[in-house]
């Protein structure tokens, strides 16, 4: 998650000026950056941060903290994620393929007026791809990043 989050931070410029949609408001890049720091601050550290205690904090910490439109739909995509990994306890293939449908259908039920075209469009295709799969971590993750 401080990875994802730094990352973020990286590209956080660049994202700002790709947002157009609904409006150019210029923001989407910092309101993730932000939902993400809110995540990293609440990490479980120490001997009670086994999986499940991660997983729930990442939940809670990207909907306690979500910013924004962007922020919203970034906090349901991981909720979807850490959902799965903390029902199974495993971060294997199949964990990851049924994280990104649960995180695909809460993204779509967060936002009133779904629009193709934007992060909804690349966390379904991301699903769909992986649906079912019982491949590898690797390799789903590989057909989950090609499709989106």
């Amino acid at each position: 998650m401080t990875a994802y989050r730094d990352a973020l931070r990286e590209h956080q410029e660049r994202i700002n000026r790709l947002n157009v949609f609904p409006v150019p408001d210029g923001d989407t890049g910092t309101n993730m950056a932000l939902t993400l720091q809110s995540v990293v601050e609440g990490l479980p550290v120490g001997p009670d941060a086994d999986l499940a205690a991660v997983a729930q904090a990442i939940s809670h910490g990207s909907l306690m903290g979500a910013r924004g439109n962007s922020g919203v739909i970034l906090s349901q995509i991981l909720r979807g994620l850490a959902e799965a990994v903390r029902d199974s306890l495993a971060v294997d293939g199949r964990t990851l393929a049924d994280g990104l449908g649960r995180a695909a259908a809460g993204a779509y039920k967060a936002v009133q007026k779904p629009v193709e075209g934007t992060i909804l469009s690349v966390v379904r295709a991301a699903a769909e791809s992986v649906a079912g799969s019982d491949a590898g971590l690797l390799e789903v993750a590989e057909r989950a990043r090609s499709a989106a």
